[in-house]
């Protein structure tokens, strides 16, 4: 394998980079690799019997095929905001070498390892640093995802511009929850991300409507496996 794991980011919150993270999991575990994934902070964590857990790090753990331990998801915050200003809420300091410890340990476990950022580049995680210099730390290549609709042709160019100027390795971009009938922006909107962002568009992943969590994982990994662009996003994420 060229490379030991990616980093998946957004352009955006909400734009489902648990469930690209997650179908990439299983389509890789489908084809027989010893995936690991990583959730490094999350914040609006639920509470189940006394303690907090991260429902991104469960789905991702299910999709690899992983049990859910510390490495996975090294921290939980409860309050649903910026990660950096729900540390300081709750009396965590999110120590960067304590996550690329627990990446290493993944690392040791798998053959390549899929770590979901929070939000976007910028995010705050502690003090001043940023989701970005986490990417700088773990020396992971990243993948980009968007959403279709109006607006995501800004969002994308600017994280892919923000992210070679901060050094960072764009593989690609992932437009997510694309419709089965598109209006005239999303119509247009991953040619535009495929031809601006400087990096090449890796897939159209469809919304799929009236499911969540592991049924859309298991439909969108299916749907993708019969699909031969998922051979080159499974090569250029560094894991042909």
């Amino acid at each position: 394998m060229a490379e030991k794991g990616i980093f998946i980011t957004g352009t955006d919150t909400g734009v489902g980079k648990t469930i690209v993270a997650a179908t990439i999991a299983r389509l890789l575990r489908d084809r027989g690799v010893n995936v690991g994934v990583m959730k490094p902070v999350t914040s609006g964590c639920i509470e189940r019997d006394g303690t907090l857990i991260s429902e991104d790090a469960e789905l991702l753990t299910w999709a690899a095929g992983v049990p859910l331990d510390e490495a996975c998801a090294p921290y939980r915050l409860r309050t649903p905001i910026a990660p950096s200003v729900a540390a300081s809420r709750e009396g965590v300091k999110i120590d960067f070498n304590h996550l690329k410890d627990a990446y290493e340990t993944l690392r040791q476990r798998h053959d390549f390892v899929i770590v979901e950022g929070a939000g976007g580049l910028m995010v705050p995680l502690s003090g001043g640093m940023l989701v970005a210099d986490l990417m700088s730390l773990l020396k992971l290549s990243l993948l980009v995802v968007a959403r279709p609709n109006l607006g995501t042709i800004n969002h994308t160019v600017l994280t892919c511009y923000a992210a070679r100027q901060l050094g960072l390795d764009v593989r690609g971009v992932i437009v997510n929850s694309y419709p089965e009938s598109p209006d005239m922006a999303e119509e247009y909107a991953p040619h535009l991300i495929d031809s601006l962002s400087g990096a090449p568009l890796l897939g159209v992943f469809p919304r799929i409507e009236g499911a969540e969590g592991r049924a859309m994982v298991e439909q969108l990994a299916a749907r993708l496996a019969t699909e031969p662009t998922t051979r080159i996003l499974v090569r250029e994420i560094g894991c042909a």
